[in-house]
């Protein structure tokens, strides 16, 4: 049997509360970008991957050859596991390269990033890399699979299609 309402409240009318809301003004379409857009305006590919298996070496040799500053480290089915950096390689690598080159980059990575979702806005993605000091930040789909990356040379290419000079 389900409970009855009694009352002075059984009578009242549901108004939504939004129902008059106009949403925020903007400044300007930067604003507006930042704010409302999706990470996907952002170029977030190319993206480059390795797996688990490769090691430190091999995951240098790539980030050499590609001229890039991190590569994120996959499972099979494409999911986050970890980042390698440039800082982890001056951090954690250098000084021991002899010894931890053949091991697997997964030693040495940093293990579950921080990441965003394609569905958030650039401002998400830009605020994590200011407030954590991150450099390079993953950006994942609704199954938790890489879809790219964003780093500064990403977010200044967004920001300048905004700011033409006149």
């Amino acid at each position: 049997m389900r409970p009855r309402r009694q009352g002075k409240s059984a009578d009242v009318k549901f108004e939504d509360p939004l129902k008059n809301y106009d949403g925020p003004e903007y400044a300007d379409d930067l604003e507006r970008a930042i704010a409302d857009e999706s990470v996907a305006v952002m170029k977030t590919t190319p993206v480059f991957t390795v797996t688990v298996d490769t090691t430190v070496q091999e995951a240098m040799q790539s980030m050499a050859r590609y001229s890039i500053a991190s590569i994120l480290v996959i499972d099979g089915d494409s999911k986050l596991l970890g980042i390698f950096s440039e800082r982890d390689v001056l951090n954690k690598v250098a000084d021991r390269f002899d010894q931890i080159k053949d091991e697997s980059v997964s030693q040495v990575m940093t293990a579950a990033p921080m990441h965003v979702y394609v569905t958030d806005s650039p401002g998400k993605a830009m605020n994590l890399m200011a407030t954590a000091g991150f450099r390079h930040v993953p950006i994942l789909d609704a199954d938790d699979k890489v879809v790219g990356v964003v780093g500064p040379r990403r977010v200044t290419h967004f920001l300048d299609s905004y700011l033409v000079s006149e």
